[in-house]
């Protein structure tokens, strides 16, 4: 079984009894539904009701299972009554989505994840936690806040965990189910599990990034993308002066600054939670700023620059230090 390395993993990391992989995180929630809901209702909060990248909606992908919807509770505020109230003779699952890429904020309520899995089991039925951002480990000790860890939502008594594997486990593109084994077994058994695989360089990337997991002391040494959310903002202020002092040396004329900004995660993740980063702006550039900043974008290397107040700035968080040369080749080459 190609998946069987990558689900002994998750085992260890996660507590849950099984796992499977589809090839992202919206066909994790297809193939969930149309395994445990087809024909029948899920009942989901209307706060949750999120839009995806590409403007796929939630609503849509869950028509696309055969499933019927069934809302409660308002945008802001949703109690545990409001879902005992929808369960009926039709009703096959509770679901939580997570607002991964916006947050509600004010006067809101939501209801925990194992208090949603006491009343579904309560009445026979499953419940279903998309979790969105695939956080395996703690990161609100690198200052980051508002994310479920995979092994909170099983340990809180989910039948089905849903992530994705890049996001914030910093893996390949790809959806993971893990849970229960009855729960996992009828998503592997469903004709749509065929369709909906990996291919096995993505499984076997997935089962490479997996195992830095289990040495989590080296995790932020071996992992690109932890290691950037951990790094101290002193680096990274450092690297912005590097590269100030090798653009200078080249290109005299130019007003170059490093200035102190803020960082964010992004790529549907940690809305409004940011890291604090440098960043090195070059003001007055010769030209239109658009055209110098899609060359940068298009060059060798690729080069992803912000344009702000008709300035170009490079934030160097994500810039490793044998990249800072080149960077500066690129941007010579690029004015």
């Amino acid at each position: 079984n190609r998946s069987s390395g990558v689900e002994e993993i998750l085992k260890s990391l996660t507590g849950c009894e099984a796992a499977l992989v589809a090839n992202n995180n919206a066909a994790a929630v297809l193939l969930a539904l149309a395994a445990h809901a087809k024909g029948r209702e899920v009942v989901v909060s209307r706060g949750q009701l999120v839009e995806i990248g590409g403007s796929f909606r939630l609503p849509d992908v869950m028509a696309s299972a055969g499933v019927r919807l069934r809302e409660v509770g308002t945008t802001n505020r949703t109690r545990l009554s409001d879902y005992e109230q929808a369960i009926g003779e039709e009703t096959a699952a509770l679901m939580r989505i997570h607002p991964s890429n916006f947050r509600v904020v004010g006067f809101t309520e939501t209801v925990e994840i194992g208090e949603l899995a006491g009343l579904a089991h309560d009445h026979g039925l499953i419940v279903i936690d998309d979790v969105g951002s695939g956080a395996l480990i703690d990161l609100t000790v690198h200052g980051l806040h508002g994310e479920t860890m995979a092994r909170d939502s099983i340990g809180a008594g989910a039948d089905l965990t849903l992530f994705s594997a890049d996001k914030l486990l910093g893996g390949p593109q790809a959806g993971v189910l893990i849970g229960t084994k009855r729960a996992v077994g009828a998503c592997a058994k469903h004709p749509l599990m065929r369709a909906l695989r990996v291919d096995k360089m993505t499984m076997a990337a997935l089962e490479a990034t997996l195992r830095l997991y289990l040495e989590p002391a080296r995790l932020g040494e071996r992992l690109p993308l932890i290691k950037m959310i951990a790094q101290d903002s002193r680096e990274v202020r450092r690297r912005a002066q590097r590269l100030r002092r090798v653009l200078k040396k080249n290109h005299p004329e130019l007003q170059i600054a490093v200035v102190e900004d803020v960082a964010y995660v992004g790529g549907g993740s940690l809305p409004e939670e940011s890291l604090p980063s440098w960043t090195v702006v070059i003001a007055d550039l010769p030209g239109e700023i658009e055209p110098i900043k899609e060359r940068l974008r298009l060059g060798e290397p690729s080069v992803f620059a912000r344009v702000r107040h008709d300035r170009l700035e490079l934030d160097m968080r994500t810039v490793r230090d044998r990249d800072v040369v080149p960077l500066a080749g690129a941007i010579g080459r690029c004015l």
